[in-house]
């Protein structure tokens, strides 16, 4: 199965540890964001932009580690346009906070996985 990990900067280790994860257990990863670096022009953004879009689009699913950042949240808009399967996770369950979650988390393709990340791993692997 190929995947898609969309999150903020602020989570790149943990972005890693989950895709790394994800490989080990066989799943092919659609493309690594997080090896970008340096990004100082706007035809280097545009780049970035047109290889995670692209990188959705090949995925069969996609991981949303939040909290996720501006881009994140119009890779789930892609994801959930295209009908992929998407898994939402946060740690602390903090999607569910009712103040600070969206509309868009809870839909019928939105997976909401909290807790540890090798019950994330296991709920995807499992599907």
């Amino acid at each position: 199965m190929k995947f898609y990990v969309a999150s903020s900067f602020k989570n790149v280790e943990v972005v890693r540890e989950v895709a790394r994860k994800l490989r080990d257990r066989g799943f092919t990863q659609t493309y690594d964001w997080t090896e970008n670096k340096d990004v100082t022009t706007y035809e280097q953004l545009r780049d970035i932009g047109e290889k995670e879009k692209e990188a959705i689009i090949e995925s069969d699913c996609m991981v949303v580690i939040y909290p996720a950042g501006k881009g994140s949240h119009v890779e789930l808009g892609i994801a959930l346009g295209l009908g992929k399967k998407i898994y939402l996770y946060s740690p602390d369950n903090e999607i569910n906070n009712f103040n600070n979650t969206s509309t868009f988390y809870h839909l019928r393709e939105v997976e909401k996985c909290s807790g540890t990340i090798e019950g994330l791993i296991s709920k995807i692997a499992s599907e």
